[in-house]
């Protein structure tokens, strides 16, 4: 049965997940109860090795629901939501599948987070992105505060927080907050053949990189070099490697097996 506001499709070992809530994608509980469910199945998908996400329409995400923050009548009430947006965006960054944020018009507050989770972000030429929350009296709350300075530094995170001015994607290209900027309709289709690309890779191998660059930025450069070591000699023992090698020394494809 179909979900009411996230689906996904599979096709050539990419999983392309959108979200519908019209107008506006807005990250409601509902939502985003249905987005936990279908990262959950796609983690264990065998036939999919990279995921692109999107929003429906226009636009990826404009925010969360300020309808369901306005409702909020305690502290405890408030951080139990902020907890639970964060667990569901945790989850997507702790894949070991790549995720790339597929990205047209409006990506702001909660949407903004949600692309910020990802591995990879490709913008349309006219995306707009930012945390405009200090505009409602409060602040990102689903790991905004975090992610943002991670990517684009300090300065320019406190900044875009503390004025919640939006920047254009050029300006997020110049940032690094996204990887690419390419003309609106072409996002999807690119997205995806950028995934097409990732998913020719062998699986256990892109599962490694992935675990290996995400760790640099949780612990100090001497246990990130030691963990890349250690993941670099278990590839060493895998199939893809001896086909990858092989393959490079006999001038031809090679044909992954993700073993």
């Amino acid at each position: 049965m179909a979900n009411q506001f996230v689906n996904y499709t599979v096709e050539d070992r990419v999983a392309t997940v959108t979200i519908s809530n019209p107008p506006a994608n807005v990250l409601t509980t509902p939502l985003m109860t249905e987005l936990d469910k279908v990262i959950d199945e796609l983690a264990g998908n065998s036939e999919a090795k990279v995921l692109v996400l999107t929003g429906s329409g226009t636009l990826f995400v404009a925010g969360a629901d300020i309808k369901e923050i306005g409702s909020i009548s305690s502290s405890k009430k408030g951080e139990e939501l902020a907890l639970m947006g964060q667990a569901v965006f945790n989850k997507i960054e702790q894949m070991r599948k790549p995720v790339i944020a597929a990205i047209t018009g409006f990506c702001l507050g909660g949407g903004m987070e949600l692309a910020m989770s990802c591995h990879m972000r490709i913008a349309g030429d006219r995306a707009r992105m930012g945390q405009p929350e200090i505009n409602l009296g409060i602040i990102p709350g689903f790991g905004g505060t975090q992610r943002l300075p991670r990517l684009v530094g300090k300065a320019k995170a406190m900044e875009m927080i503390l004025t919640g001015d939006m920047v254009n994607a050029q300006e997020a290209k110049a940032l690094g907050l996204v990887n690419k900027v390419v003309p609106e309709g072409e996002v999807l289709k690119q997205s995806v053949g950028l995934a097409k690309k990732i998913a020719s890779k062998g699986g256990k191998t892109i599962s490694a990189a992935i675990n290996a660059i995400q760790e640099t930025t949780q612990q100090p450069l001497s246990q990130g070099l030691a963990l890349e070591a250690k993941l670099f000699g278990q590839i060493c023992e895998t199939s893809d490697m001896k086909e990858g090698v092989s393959a490079f020394l006999e001038k031809r494809q090679p044909k992954f097996q993700d073993k």
